[in-house]
Parts: structure tokens; sequence; C-alpha cells
């Protein structure tokens, strides 16, 4: 028996074949299209990128500018400074710093342990005092603890003008003026509304039910407070730590209210003696003791940055 069946040459495509095309092909037409178009994304992102980098470094720079001005101001001589008020300095004079330092009635370092001492006992005082009085709006509850968290609250909107003077009189009258103890005490009293309502926010994000374990085992309030809120508000605590260091060092008119003897003086009203009302002011060993001044402010700054981004993170309102 002959069979008649006929084999398809071998290079005509077969049924199967020519109905279906490959899958690959409108793939590679895809990726093709796609590929510029993806470059093309990426480079717009680059560019935005650059231009978004270069405008905050300039942005920078121009905050930057006065600081930077007056640290070159700091090594010209004092006829140069408001004569060249360009950055680059045509005369380099390193003596405003060694004049400047006992320029006045004590070395300069007699005011910055003033100061020091001050920054120390507010700090501390912050620390304790609004802690505590956090803790008991954030756990305890007592009558009228809404009514009188509203009026801590309150007195935030209040300017140190309006209260400034009830206190020299009070002060005045306890003999405290030419003393520490106005800038001091009052921080033990948790008069800082806003660092309270800062660890308000951080307490009441800690379970309570740390809380309930710790009264199972026997502990009161106090160990509460001591073994367990204290370890976990260490961010916020260097939050206050960080602000109250900077806002006292940088003080100038409750200092200059309440301290008028020259050996009580502290950094910001001792670098007021070196402007004259009369216009013979030593402009150079000023920035010079400016430039010092701020070196203590940038190290807490620089070493507390990670606690103090941390601690604004995670106090926000919930």
């Amino acid at each position: 028996m002959t069979d008649t069946t006929t084999d398809a040459p071998t290079g005509a495509p077969s049924r199967h074949a020519a109905g279906h095309r490959s899958p690959a092909a409108p793939g590679a037409t895809t990726d093709t299209t796609a590929a510029p178009a993806r470059r093309r994304g990426r480079t717009r992102a680059r560019v935005t990128t650059g231009i978004r980098h270069a405008l905050l470094i300039l942005f920078g720079l121009i905050m930057l500018y006065p600081l930077l001005w007056m640290l070159v101001s700091s090594f010209k001589p004092s006829a140069l400074i408001f004569r060249e008020p360009g950055l680059i300095p045509s005369e380099i004079d390193l003596s405003n710093y060694t004049e400047g330092w006992s320029a006045l009635l004590h070395p300069f370092s007699h005011y910055l342990l003033n100061s020091a001492v001050v920054v120390l006992g507010s700090v501390l005082g912050n620390l304790v005092a609004c802690s505590l009085a956090a803790y008991a709006f954030a756990r305890l509850e007592f009558r009228g603890r809404k009514v009188w968290f509203a009026i801590m609250l309150m007195t935030i909107m209040l300017p140190i003008h309006v209260v400034i003077v009830p206190q020299y009189i009070l002060f005045s009258s306890l003999s405290w003026i030419n003393t520490f103890l106005p800038l001091i005490v009052p921080k033990l009293l948790a008069t800082d509304a806003f660092f309270i309502f800062l660890m308000v926010q951080f307490f009441r994000g800690i379970p309570r039910e740390l809380d309930e374990a710790a009264r199972l085992d026997g502990c009161g309030h106090g160990r509460i407070y001591a073994r367990i809120m204290m370890p976990l508000a260490l961010p916020a605590l260097a939050t206050t730590a960080i602000f109250t260091f900077i806002w006292t060092w940088n003080d100038f008119f409750s200092q200059l209210i309440f301290l008028t003897k020259p050996d009580m003086y502290t950094v910001p009203v001792a670098l007021r003696t070196f402007v004259d009302s009369t216009g013979q002011s030593s402009w150079g060993a000023m920035f010079a003791m400016s430039i010092v001044s701020l070196v203590p402010v940038f190290l807490v700054f620089l070493f507390g940055q990670k606690y103090l981004v941390k601690g604004i993170a995670t106090t926000g309102i919930k």
C-alpha cells in the first residue's frame, strides 16, 4: 500500500507557526519603547534633585552669612571691620582674641563660668520639675486635671515682659537680686510650660500596661516614675536639656534685669559691655568673644542632634 501523505517542505512554515507569533516579539518592542522613557525619567529626577540641593545650599549660605561674617571680622583689625565688609580679609589680626579675653574687669573665663552655673541649674531644674509635672498630668487622676492643664498651656502665651516686673519685686523683697537664684529657682518650680507639654505628649505614648505591671510588682508612683518613665523618656529629656541649655545660654533680657554687678555678669551681659554708647566700641574683641561664646552651643547641638531630632519626632501631637 502506497502512502499518499506528502511531507511539507522543510522551508515552509507550519500552520501552527504561521498562526501564532513568538511571545518575545511584543516584549522586545515594549522594552525598546520603554527604555528611553525610563532613561528620560531618571535624568529628569537627577536634574530635579540637583536643583533642589543647589537651592538648599544657597539658602543655607544666606542664613550662615552673618555667622561667617562675624567669624571673619573677629580676625580683622577693628579699623577694617566696616571698611571691608567682604568675607576675605586683607589683613589678619589675632590680637582680638587675646585683648577680648582680658578686656573686661575679669577674664572672659569668669563670665563663662557664671553662665555655666546658671545653665547647669536651669537644666537640672527643668529636667526634674517638668518631668514630675508631666508625669502627674499624664498618669495621675485628680480633680481639675484638665482645667489645670489648660491653664498651664495658657501660660505659654504670656510674654516675659508681663511677668518680669512682679518677679523683680518678689525677688527684690527676698534679697535675691545680683544672685543666680532668680534665674535658677523658678526652673525648680516647673515654670516652663513648653517642656511640660513636651513630656506629657511623650508619656502619653508609653503603654499604660507597663504601669499596671509595675503596680502588680508592688511599685508606687515614685518607682514607676524613676525606673520606668525616666529611662523610656530619654529622647524627651535630651530635647529638654538641649533647648534649656541654648535658651538659657543666650538669654540676655532676664539676666540683664537680675544681674547688675559686673562680678555676676553672664556671657550675654558681658558681651554687651564691649559696646560703648559713646561710639568707642571694641568691635573686634566683641566679635572674637562672641565666637568663643558660640563654641559651647555648637558642641551641645552637634553631639545632641540625634537625640533632639528623635525627641521632636516622638513627642508630636497624637
